[in-house]
C-alpha cells in the first residue's frame, strides 16, 4: 500500500559554485539524505542540473522534478532565480507542490536488485565494509590486483578509499556513501579502470550497517604475454566486454530511468496510452542490458583460461537469495516459489557469485515458463546416488514441458525452443552450463511434454 504526503513549499540559496548555504527543513533534508552538508554541493542530481542551468545561461526555471532520497520518491515543482555576481552569483530555489511517497514501486525494487545480481556476478574484487566504511576484509579474484590484497592485509584496516584512488573526486574522505557509489577508480597494480560499487547491509537507526564493496574492471585482465590485445585465448576479439558494453551500459540505463519516471508519471501528467509506450521503451531497454550483458557473459565463459574460485556455497542459501530477487516476477504471475529450509544440508565447493547466476537463470525460466497461479519447486539434496562428493540444488516447473529432442538441445548457444516473444536470448542455459561445468559439476534436465521440466545442478561437495 503506497502513502502519499503533501509537504509545504521550501527555499534554498546556492552559491557560483553550486554549493547549497542555506535550505528550509524539507530541502535541507533530502539534501542531506543524498549525501550532501550545509554547506556543501547541492548533493540531489535532478536539482543541481537546474541549478546549473539556470547559473551558466542566466535563465529562469521552472520545472517539475523528481527525486529519490535511498527510502522515498520527492516530487514537486521548484523555480529557479539566478543571481547576479554582485549578490553571489548563486540561485535561489523555490519547491512548491512538494510530494513524498513512501514506497517505491515493486518492479523498481525488482530491477535494482537484478542490477546488483549481475554487478556481484561481474565483480573481480568484493570488499565487507563496516558502517564506518572501513575493510573487514577482501575477496580478490583479479590477477592485477595482488598489491591492493597486500595493502589491506598489511596492518590495521582502514577506509577502503585509502587504498584505492577515486577518479574526480578531490574532497575529503570519507564521503558519504551515496556519492562514492558507482564512482570510476584504479587499483594499485592494476593498469586497468575500474567503477566501484556500494551496497548496504541493512540498517541501524536508519543508517547502513555495513557495506559489499564490488570493484567492477571495465576491461578483462590481458595476459602479460600480449600485453597490447585485447583478445582472449582463443584468439577472439572481447568486442561486447571490452568496448560495447561499457559504452552502453549508462546511455542505456538513462533510457531505462527516464522510461520508468514517464510510465510513472513522476514527471507530470501524460495519457495513459503514452504512458504505456514508456513501459514499453523501459522493457525494451532492459531486454537490451540483459542481452548485453549475457553476449558479454559469453566471451568470458568461453575463454580457455576461465576459472572460479572454491569456496563454501549453502545452496539452499542461494536458492532463497536467487528466489528474493525475483519474488516481484513470481508475485506478478501468482506463482508460489516453494523453497528448501534449513542451512547446510547441501554445502557445495563452488564459487558463490557463479551459482546465484545460475539460480537466477533457472528460478527466473521456471516462473516465466509456469502457467499462472501455479508453483516453482527448489529443493536440494546431500548427496546425489549415494555419491556423497557431489549435492545437488533442483528447480522443478509446472510448465508445458518438453519433449526428448528438444531436452537435447536446450542447453546450446542461442536455442530457444522457439519461443520467440519471451525476450530471452537463448544464452541463459547455455552459460549455467558452461558455469557448472567449470565447477566441476554439471547441469541437466529431466521433463517430459506435458509434466513440467526439472533442471538440476549438480556440484562438488565441500568438505
Amino acid at each position: 500500500m503506497e502513502r502519499t504526503d503533501t509537504l509545504l513549499a521550501a527555499k534554498g540559496l546556492t552559491d557560483h559554485k553550486d554549493r547549497l548555504l542555506t535550505a528550509d527543513g524539507p530541502l535541507a533534508d533530502l539534501h542531506a539524505r543524498c549525501g550532501g552538508d550545509i554547506p556543501g554541493v547541492l548533493a540531489v542530481p535532478e536539482l543541481l542540473d537546474l541549478v546549473q542551468q539556470g547559473r551558466k545561461f542566466g535563465l529562469r526555471l521552472a520545472r517539475e522534478f523528481s527525486a529519490f532520497d535511498g527510502e522515498e520518491v520527492i516530487t514537486g515543482f521548484v523555480r529557479i532565480h539566478p543571481l547576479s555576481d554582485d549578490a553571489g552569483g548563486g540561485c535561489e530555489l523555490l519547491i512548491e507542490n512538494w510530494h513524498r511517497r513512501e514506497a517505491v514501486a515493486e518492479s523498481e525494487a525488482e530491477n535494482s536488485a537484478r542490477l546488483d545480481a549481475i554487478d556481484r556476478a561481474t565483480a573481480e574484487i568484493v570488499i565487507r565494509l563496516d558502517h564506518k566504511q572501513n575493510v573487514q576484509f577482501l575477496s580478490v579474484l583479479a590477477g592485477d590486483a595482488q598489491a591492493l590484497q597486500d595493502a589491506a592485509n598489511a596492518g590495521t584496516r582502514k577506509s577502503w578509499t585509502q587504498y584505492i584512488e577515486l577518479d574526480g573526486v578531490a574532497h575529503h574522505q570519507p564521503l558519504h556513501w551515496r556519492l562514492l557509489d558507482g564512482a570510476n577508480c584504479t587499483v594499485p597494480g592494476s593498469d586497468r579502470s575500474w567503477r566501484a560499487r556500494l551496497i548496504p547491509l541493512g540498517t541501524t537507526a536508519g543508517a547502513p550497517r555495513g557495506f559489499e564493496l564490488l570493484l567492477i574492471a571495465h576491461q578483462p585482465l590481458v595476459s602479460e604475454e600480449s600485453p597490447s590485445t585485447k583478445r582472449n585465448d582463443t584468439g577472439h576479439m572481447r568486442l561486447i566486454g571490452n568496448s560495447l558494453t561499457p559504452a552502453l551500459r549508462q546511455p542505456i540505463a538513462r533510457l531505462i530511468a527516464n522510461a520508468e519516471t514517464i510510465k510513472a508519471k513522476l514527471a507530470g501528467p501524460i495519457r495513459d496510452e503514452y504512458a504505456e509506450y514508456a513501459g514499453n521503451i523501459a522493457a525494451a531497454g532492459q531486454h537490451l542490458n540483459a542481452m548485453l550483458e549475457d553476449l558479454a557473459d559469453l566471451e568470458v565463459v568461453e575463454a580457455e583460461n576461465f576459472t572460479t574460485a572454491r569456496e563454501g556455497v549453502d545452496l539452499a542459501d542461494a536458492a532463497r537469495r536467487a528466489a528474493g530477487i525475483l519474488g516481484v516476477r513470481a508475485k506478478e504471475r501468482g506463482i508460489v516459489v516453494k523453497l528448501p529450509e534449513g542451512e547446510g544440508v547441501a554445502m557445495a565447493s563452488a564459487e558463490f557469485r557463479r551459482v546465484l547466476q545460475v539460480l537466477i537463470n533457472l528460478i527466473g525460466n521456471a516462473i516465466a515458463y509456469s502457467p499462472e497461479n501455479s508453483e516453482v519447486t527448489v529443493d536440494v539434496d546431500g548427496s546425489i546416488g549415494g555419491k556423497r562428493e557431489m549435492v545437488s540444488v533442483s528447480v522443478t516447473d509446472q510448465g508445458a514441458g518438453i519433449s526428448e529432442e528438444q531436452a537435447s538441445r536446450i542447453f546450446e548457444k542461442f536455442e530457444r525452443l522457439g519461443r520467440d516473444n519471451d525476450g530471452g536470448s537463448g544464452l541463459g542455459l547455455y552459460i549455467s552450463r558452461r558455469l557448472a561445468r567449470v565447477m566441476e559439476g554439471d547441469l541437466t534436465v529431466k521433463s517430459e511434454p506435458g509434466e513440467g521440466s526439472r533442471f538440476t545442478l549438480k556440484l562438488p561437495r565441500a568438505d
